[in-house]
């Protein structure tokens, strides 16, 4: 029978539940071990680290460079520079492409004020480039302005790629990091070379100047205090965002299990199993009420359950990547057993928590386990070849770099991984909020996505260095090397329908990557794509305008379709994916009946939804 743990984050004595097998009952014993207690299965006398010094000179380092290494930056523009200075003949072919474009530049200027002179002749910004839209952006003078600038994103673009002998991945690191100088020194980024800037300037007396110090001198003193920068009261974990209404029925040292009350008389007798990302707080799918996933699917008639993870620190640091399967997954499934005895049961794992959900699927299949009766997947990533820029954090000179830093502190830093994220759209997280919040004098309405992304996590230093050797760097899910219990995990063994989500902008886990599952498993796959980025993609409520999608099935025996076919030949979709999701749960569910029980009867202690690990 499966053990039923509640531990208590603060250092009271721990409370363990054990369901008993006999008609005696629960047994209730009480422990004074304090703190939170070893992972499943982890050495209590870890082996010394090598090299201590040299590991404490890294991470000295790593404070002043945001935890980027120098030397992975450094041998990448090495690499560059030296096969572009052994190609002559390339290097005059950059020349050659510059002086044509110069000249076109000075044609365009001759002929600025003339009434047949169009804005944006030379070069025009690309659709996602907001920074120079508007009207104001299409005066001669401001216009020439910002096509110069373009064309030398554009010819630094053309420099850095294309160097026969260079390494791809170094070229992508080379270009990604003087694009990120450049989009420093974008004309939008100063107030005397930005239109818009001026002309609010010149109607408002100065004023945005006024009110941009003043959100300035805001930012500054929250991050001084270590106060959230949409820290002010109007959302609150459990009183305007992570409402649905419901109550913790089992707490580990890791997790917090939360079943939600049903709100329709009847439900489907499959649970639905929530396994979020730990990088991220679970409550991403349980924002507002209107675009809350939970009370959507509750709504739709499902029980459901969902994980909240426990924030860890330097005391967790070796928990490992397999510890979250045990006593996240698996130690859920265990206890909606006892819930919900024989029933099988819709699990669904967003970004990473997809790909643990994935490990845990393609074990348990290997093992004989036929708990899962569907698996859906959230811009999850089983393949890590092709991740996107992310990648260009991920070399062996990077993850030894981020291993030393974490090393040192036992756990990556909230602050380090949004750097990293921000620094991928650097455009829209960064520049853009310095020009309207700094030199307009805006401010953003608050808004929950954004309250979300500000109550960040951190990740353990053995989980998060696993993580970055043993999926992202080797791949090692992909090509079958991946263990778990001691023996090897092939994603192939999956043969359990699946339901997968790719977004059409994502940064994080682009949907090329995602549609690679289609290879890898045994299984129907329903995949979907639709409209949006990693989040606001998936927070896609019926009802919000905007929202469309694109979907097909491809049966297990079916000839595979590439991606860029399939995007061709999948029907679009105008609205929110959540009803297609929840028919093809429905048509996979059993006849509705009467709602579960609460928990097993031994929750006194336990809170009500949100919990308490959501807080840490």
């Amino acid at each position: 029978m499966s053990v039923v743990q509640i531990f208590p984050r603060a250092e009271e004595p721990a409370v363990q539940v054990l369901p008993a097998s006999s008609a005696a009952g629960p047994q209730v014993l009480v422990s004074t071990e304090k703190g939170a207690g070893a992972p499943s299965g982890s050495d209590p006398s870890p082996a010394p680290e090598p090299y201590p010094l040299d590991r404490a000179l890294h991470a000295m380092l790593a404070r002043f460079t945001g935890g980027i290494s120098p030397l992975a930056l450094s041998l990448a523009w090495l690499d560059w520079s030296s096969h572009l200075a052994a190609a002559p003949q390339r290097q005059v072919e950059i020349c050659r492409n510059v002086v044509r474009d110069t000249g076109r530049l000075v044609e365009a200027a001759a002929h600025a004020f003339s009434p047949v002179q169009r804005p944006w002749s030379v070069i025009a910004p690309q659709q996602r480039d907001r920074r120079f839209s508007g009207p104001q952006w299409e005066t001669p003078s401001f216009n020439l302005l910002a096509q110069a600038f373009l064309l030398v994103e554009h010819w630094w673009r053309d420099a850095a790629t294309g160097v026969r002998g260079a390494s791809p991945a170094n070229e992508a690191i080379v270009e990604f990091s003087m694009r990120q100088v450049l989009d420093m020194l974008a004309p939008s980024n100063f107030a005397v070379t930005n239109p818009k800037v001026l002309e609010k300037a010149f109607q408002s007396g100065g004023e945005n100047f006024v009110f941009g110090w003043q959100n300035w001198c805001s930012d500054l003193l929250r991050l001084l205090s270590n106060s959230k920068l949409t820290d002010d009261g109007q959302f609150v974990v459990g009183k305007t965002v992570a409402i649905s209404p419901g109550k913790v029925v089992y707490r580990n040292e890791l997790i917090e299990l939360i079943q939600y009350h049903p709100t329709t008389a009847q439900v489907r007798p499959e649970p639905i199993l929530i396994v979020p990302a730990w990088i991220m707080k679970y409550y991403i799918l349980d924002l507002s009420p209107h675009n809350s996933l939970v009370k959507y699917l509750t709504g739709q008639g499902f029980t459901v359950f969902a994980i909240s993870w426990r924030n860890p620190d330097a005391r967790d640091r070796d928990l490992a990547f397999d510890d979250y399967r045990k006593l996240g997954v698996m130690a859920a499934l265990d206890l909606i057993g006892l819930v919900m005895p024989g029933r099988k049961t819709h699990a669904l794992g967003y970004c990473l928590g997809g790909t643990l959900l994935s490990i845990a699927a393609a074990a348990m299949e290997r093992d004989g386990d036929n708990r899962l009766g569907t698996v859906t997947l959230l811009a999850a990533q089983t393949d890590f070849t092709e991740a996107g820029e992310l990648t260009l954090f991920i070399n062996e000179s990077q993850v030894s770099f981020l291993e030393d830093m974490m090393w040192q502190r036992g756990y990556l830093d909230t602050t380090q991984m949004a750097g990293a994220f921000q620094l991928l759209r650097s455009n829209e997280l960064i520049w853009s909020r310095l020009s309207h919040d700094y030199l307009m004098g805006e401010s953003a309405p608050p808004s929950d996505l954004m309250a979300w992304n500000a109550d960040a996590t951190r990740l353990p230093y053995r989980m998060h260095s696993e993580y970055l050797r043993k999926l992202f760097l080797d791949d090692d899910l992909a090509e079958g090397r991946y263990r778990v219990d001691g023996k090897s995990v092939s994603l192939s063994d999956i043969h359990t329908p699946m339901f997968v989500v790719g977004t059409l902008a994502d940064h994080v886990a682009p949907w090329r990557s995602v549609y690679k599952i289609h290879y890898q498993v045994d299984a129907d796959v329903t995949f979907l794509l639709t409209s949006g980025g990693h989040n606001a993609g998936v927070v896609a409520p019926p009802g919000e305008p905007g929202h469309f999608y694109q979907v097909l099935t491809k049966t297990a025996d079916a000839p595979y379709v590439g991606a860029d076919d399939w995007l061709k030949l999948a029907p679009r979709v105008e609205g929110s994916w959540w009803p297609e999701w929840t028919n093809w749960l429905a048509a996979r569910s059993g006849t509705p009946c009467e709602p579960p029980p609460i928990g097993i009867g031994n929750t006194l202690g336990l809170p009500d939804a949100p919990g308490d690990y959501v807080h840490t």
